[in-house]
């Protein structure tokens, strides 16, 4: 299959097929943190995210071996299908916002954030925002294996062994993600955060597309023949921060459900003002967002990992990340200081540092 058109319809195509998928196999039912906004009841629900995902990689890999298509299909139409990626996001982020009521912030500020806090569809068989982040993030995975691929195509007898490497580690961030799927129904993202161009926009293009930029970036250039310590430091730094971000959104989820409960033997410690409760130990009493310093030291061991570290195209990824969070965390000490009130103001006391203890 030759020309644009194709590869522009791919993401329409693969995101629909997720879709299907999702609706079709099993899942585990389960209750959120979040509620709903009339009734005040938890929000329930269908959760198959790593099923979901190890089925669309192995269909990805039948389709190669069966050679309906090449391994780097999705490579060779990365434009095409970048472009319509980005082109059902701006359509979907129009529709979600416009067929809403308004939200008194003004049309702009409406389409960017959105209007919706948790539209459901299917009879509220699909989550939008948890199928949002399955869809973006199976098309990542898909477009990683697919740019390896072009890679391993086009120098057959010295691959890099960085190319490997990083999609093992994205594999595993990726894979982790929907493994511990339940525990983000009690993160920012579902809780705090609208259905809008933001999250929409984001998640079918932005995520799957530029969360890919390292790659992207060099899977059309020869081994760089990198030491190996530049790989295990890599390795080092990703899994680090992998404990850090794993590890405070698991200790957070199981407060959340039983703030008694002790996590990895740590018993919580907490400020209480005689009805609400904040976590300020373990892990929250590094930082007061030692989540995001963890997802960026994730995103520099994967820059680190192909190998090129004077290269800019790897280092857009972790860059990117720091403009995201650094802005989130002002954005979410306020919303805590607005609920929480005099108690926020003591763990700003008790954890003085924001993302990076001692520094920042």
């Amino acid at each position: 299959m030759s020309g644009p058109l194709p590869g522009f319809f791919a993401p329409w195509v693969i995101f629909a097929a997720i879709l299907g998928l999702h609706l079709l196999l099993p899942a585990r039912r389960v209750v959120g943190y979040v509620r709903h906004e009339l009734t005040d009841e938890p929000l329930r629900y269908r959760l198959n995210g790593l099923l979901v995902f190890g089925v669309s990689v192995g269909l990805w890999f039948g389709v190669g071996l069966s050679g309906v298509m090449p391994w780097d299909w999705l490579w060779e139409h990365r434009w095409s299908g970048a472009a319509g990626a980005l082109t059902l996001g701006l359509l979907l982020s129009a529709a979600v916002v416009l067929t809403a009521p308004g939200g008194g912030g003004g049309l702009l500020r409406d389409l960017y954030l959105g209007r919706r806090f948790n539209p459901r569809l299917f009879g509220g068989r699909v989550d939008a925002k948890m199928f949002l982040y399955l869809a973006g993030g199976t098309l990542l995975e898909l477009n990683l294996l697919s740019f390896a691929s072009h890679h391993g195509l086009t120098f057959p007898a010295d691959p890099s062994p960085g190319v490997v490497l990083y999609v093992a580690l994205f594999t595993w961030f990726l894979a982790d993600y929907f493994l511990f799927e339940r525990v983000h129904l009690y993160t920012y993202d579902l809780f705090a955060e609208r259905v809008g161009f933001k999250l929409v926009w984001g998640c079918l293009f932005w995520y799957p597309y530029f969360y890919a930029v390292g790659l992207w970036s060099v899977a059309d250039l020869p081994n760089p023949h990198a030491p190996a310590w530049l790989a295990v430091l890599a390795t080092v730094i990703f899994f680090a921060g992998w404990t850090l971000a794993r590890g405070s959104n698991l200790q957070k989820f199981h407060f959340k459900r039983d703030p008694e409960r002790a996590f990895l033997g740590l018993v919580p410690r907490t400020l209480s003002d005689g009805e609400r409760r904040v976590l300020c130990s373990g892990f929250w009493g590094l930082s007061r967002h030692v989540n995001y310093l963890g997802e960026i030291l994730m995103a520099t061991g994967l820059a680190l990992a192909l190998g090129r570290p004077l290269a800019l195209g790897p280092w857009l990824y972790p860059l990117y990340y720091a403009a995201l969070l650094v802005p989130r965390e002002r954005d979410d000490d306020r919303r805590c200081a607005a609920k929480y009130g005099p108690l926020w103001e003591r763990y700003r006391e008790r954890v003085p540092w924001r993302i990076v203890p001692r520094v920042y």
